[in-house]
């Protein structure tokens, strides 16, 4: 098996490499403990996290498109080099909807792993740009992503993005993450509390956060600026609590669509959106910029716990 495919193989851990329907490539991502995640190689994309009693923690829509040059939606979409909409890249920009592949050159060891876990199944991706985005984006790059699944079921995606030109490039970046929730008026958000955002629904205005929670009673569209590296998700209804940890990613956004978009959406049912809520660790604000040889490295883990 390929370094980039790893698994302890101590562990009744795996890692498998399907096909879909489509015949795009994806790995199936298992722990000991019957957790499990799958990955598509068109984008790069976690599409399913699994708890060990095989609930799904993550949202895909019923009306989501599997085949290019269509985004995904649900699960874990990587937006890069941009988010948002801006100038001649598509919405979100270009990674989400280009084919990755198995990465084959490895660093001996990854500064950016986080302490306390055995990483019993991971894979190893990366994107190097076509033809066909140099003439959008007229910059090289290497982005490589690493998704493990540890065996407490803590899914983690840390990634690495390199600048092998002779001139700098900026960007920005976030990983999209739709959360399977029991219904958006059960949730709030803790950890948001007096930052400021910006308010994607009033031309990117600046606003300061004044609750003690973040809840939903109508459509929400932020940025929310200079975050701590913990974030929570209450999830009343389902009685369990996400929480995402980042490095790297000093800004959070938060989006749900609400009544009137989610009927908008061609690849949203019109009552979806009353299960899914998307927050992301993300790097928008203040585009990162890559000297000639640099590489910027990011990390987001999620997890979750029963609550009362």
């Amino acid at each position: 098996m390929s370094d980039a495919v790893e698994l302890d193989k101590k562990a009744a851990s795996s890692v498998e490499l399907i096909k879909d329907k489509n015949g795009i490539d994806q790995a199936v991502l298992r722990n000991s403990n019957g957790a499990s995640a799958l990955i598509s190689f068109y984008g790069g994309q976690v599409l399913s996290w699994k708890n060990e009693q095989g609930e799904e923690l993550l949202f895909m829509s019923s009306k989501a498109t599997f085949r290019p040059p269509v985004a995904v939606r649900g699960g874990i979409p990587i937006c890069f080099p941009q988010f948002g909409s801006r100038e001649l890249l598509e919405q979100h920009g270009f990674a989400r909807n280009s084919v990755w592949v198995i990465d084959e050159e490895l660093p001996t060891t990854d500064p950016n792993e986080p302490n306390g876990h055995a990483f019993h199944a991971s894979i190893n991706l990366l994107l190097k740009p076509s033809d066909d985005v140099l003439k959008v984006w007229p910059h090289r790059f290497e982005f490589r992503v690493k998704i493990s699944l540890a065996d407490d079921g803590h899914l983690i995606l840390v990634s690495r993005i390199r600048n092998p030109n002779c001139k700098p490039f900026s960007f920005a970046i976030a990983f999209r993450t739709y959360f399977l929730i029991s219904d958006i008026s059960e949730v709030r958000v803790e950890g948001l509390e007096t930052l400021d955002y910006l308010d994607n629904l009033c031309e990117k205005q600046r606003f300061t956060e004044q609750g003690d929670a973040l809840t939903f009673e109508s459509e929400v569209d932020r940025i929310y600026l200079s975050s701590s590296d913990v974030i929570a998700i209450f999830d009343h209804g389902k009685k369990r609590t996400f929480q995402i940890r980042k490095q790297g990613l000093p800004d959070v956004a938060v989006w749900n669509p609400w009544e009137k978009k989610a009927k908008a959406l061609a690849d949203l049912g019109d009552e979806e959106y009353k299960r899914m809520l998307c927050v992301d660790g993300a790097a928008v604000e203040k585009p990162i910029t890559l000297k000639p040889g640099e590489e910027w490295s990011g990390q987001v883990e999620l997890s979750v716990v029963s609550s009362c």
